[in-house]
């Protein structure tokens, strides 16, 4: 089973959070409609500001693990890598 790493942001440079799921459209959907009360709700992280396909579901949540432990910048030049403008990239998942 594939896996996804993702960051949703509240805004450029604000708050974020890290998660890992195999559907990554229907959990952002979640996270978006408030049904997951949390970090990413307390905070409005609803943005879609990066994401990773991993081919195992395991490499996934290592990823994500890896991830959290990084400092602040790093995650920064990391979504900025593939989204400069923090955009919600939710609607180019389909």
């Amino acid at each position: 089973m594939s896996g996804y790493v993702y960051i949703l942001g509240n805004r450029k440079n604000g708050t974020f959070y890290i998660g890992v799921t195999s559907d990554l459209p229907g959990r952002i959907y979640e996270h978006k409609e408030g049904h997951t009360p949390g970090f990413a709700w307390k905070y409005g992280c609803t943005r879609l500001v990066w994401y990773e396909e991993h081919a195992l579901i395991v490499e996934a949540i290592q990823r994500e693990k890896s991830l959290k432990h990084w400092y602040r910048q790093w995650k920064i030049d990391l979504i900025e890598r593939m989204n400069p403008d923090w955009e919600d990239l939710y609607d180019t998942l389909y």
